[in-house]
């Protein structure tokens, strides 16, 4: 298996998808203020006047930029909210989930493997020794990183990957996470999750607007109706398709993390027995915690 050759194949499609990711946006962003544009044109005349104002209207670069600006805005603003949230570590992540710290000097003979398991793939990889967490209630096969940076990165696994892995199957899927630690997949999903919420605040306007028009009547209001509807549209169709260019974009993070895995252990084995036991147990790898 040449897995630098799959990792680089992955890491270029990521980037192609990361790209049509913000496409996607900018057309939201063109698409909104071509909406309001038009409603602009409407009530700065009468029916009669419509295609004149609207041609005015058009020809106005100066209220194209300023409207397109405020919707951009809106977009920046709700990502960089969503992203300041999901920013505080991964340390915070573990334990919003109800994770336990797993301390250097542990008795617990899971936990001490766990840790030499981490520390061999830290040198494996070059990547510093992330905080270390267990849910220990959960009894599915499942392990994940969280953070912003290699400097406040975390490790969890669940107590069922602890007690059903041997230690090669465990070393696979510990190699996986630091794959996604050293290539800044966390940092890469974190943008990606505030921009759809950018896109999720520009539906939830629409939505607004919409409704707060319908209690005006008159053909003012009916106008507004149908752009808060038509915005409301736009913001959710922008999130639905950015949800699935955001899959996407895991999917090749995966595929460049499975390959890493075999590059930091050297053994192919491992990874695929952990693979072949989550899909054989009925728990599988899902996790029950309400967070």
């Amino acid at each position: 298996m040449n897995f630098f050759e799959r990792q680089a194949t992955a890491r270029t499609r990521a980037r192609r998808l990361i790209v049509l990711f913000i496409l996607a946006v900018i057309a939201v962003v063109i698409a909104v203020d071509a909406i309001v544009m038009i409603v602009f044109s409407m009530f700065a005349g009468n029916h009669a006047e419509v295609s004149g104002s609207f041609a005015d209207s058009m020809a106005a670069p100066s209220l194209w930029v300023w409207t397109g600006l405020v919707v951009l805005g809106v977009i920046v603003l709700g990502t960089a909210y969503r992203t300041s949230q999901l920013s505080a570590g991964g340390s915070a992540v573990a334990q919003q989930l109800g994770a336990e710290r797993v301390p250097h000097d542990t008795r617990d003979p899971l936990r001490r493997r766990l840790w030499n398991v981490i520390e061999e793939m830290s040198i494996a990889s070059g990547v510093p020794i992330p905080a270390i967490y267990v849910l220990e209630e959960e009894h599915g096969i499942n392990a994940f990183a969280a953070g912003h940076t290699t400097a406040d990165a975390a490790i969890t696994v669940t107590r069922g990957a602890l007690e059903r892995l041997n230690r090669s199957e465990l070393q696979g899927v510990i190699g996986h996470e630091f794959s996604h630690i050293l290539n800044g997949d966390m940092r890469v999903n974190i943008r990606l999750m505030g921009m759809l919420f950018g896109l999720l605040v520009i539906g939830y306007i629409g939505q607004f607007v919409m409704r707060g028009s319908a209690r005006g009547g008159g053909r003012k209001g009916g106008l507004l109706v149908l752009a808060g509807l038509a915005v409301m549209i736009l913001g959710y169709v922008g999130l639905f398709l950015g949800r699935l260019i955001q899959a996407a974009v895991s999917r090749q993070c995966e595929v460049v993390a499975d390959a890493s895995a075999v590059q930091f252990t050297r053994d192919p084995q491992g990874l695929r027995g952990a693979l072949v036991k989550i899909g054989a147990l009925e728990e599988g790898s899902r996790l029950h915690t309400a967070a």
